[in-house]
């Protein structure tokens, strides 16, 4: 085998169909584009989502719902977990570097506390927010709450 004996296999290749080269092509007067209709004409595009006149489908479904665009979204952080990051890393001040550096969320989101497990140890905690039975279970456990 040389280089200059490579050819591409059967079948593998085609060659382009050249549309409107007269009749001896066998494509040319109406140059695969049939008779009449928006689609044999020139400077035709199908709008997005258009079926032929039908009502579109992103018409026919009903809207629903409301988008408060003021929301602000908070990353939900238990007790249990601050638990556990204070004994494996050791620490008594938990702030939202702590939590971007264990990984459990990214620098741009806001942190808010809530009270699903126990906390044994004292911490100071600073958060974004803090639910009711997070807040008075850091206090009980000895620790702080602080808003950011």
């Amino acid at each position: 085998m040389k280089l200059h004996t490579l050819k591409p296999a059967n079948g593998s290749t085609h060659s382009r169909k050249r549309i409107g080269r007269g009749p001896g092509s066998g494509m040319g007067g109406t140059s695969t584009r049939g008779h009449k209709g928006a689609k044999s004409r020139s400077g035709y595009s199908k709008k997005i989502g258009f079926e032929g006149g039908q009502m579109p489908l992103q018409r026919r479904l009903p809207k629903f719902g409301f988008q408060n665009i003021n929301r602000v979204e908070y990353k939900a952080i238990n007790l249990d977990v601050l638990q556990s990051l204070a004994e494996t890393k050791g620490l008594s001040a938990i702030g939202v570097e702590e939590l971007v550096a264990a990984g459990f969320i990214s620098r741009r989101q806001l942190v808010k506390i809530l009270g699903n497990g126990q906390l044994t140890a004292k911490i100071d905690v600073k958060a974004h927010a803090f639910s009711k039975t997070a807040e008075a279970a850091i206090t009980a456990a000895g620790g702080t709450a602080t808003k950011l």
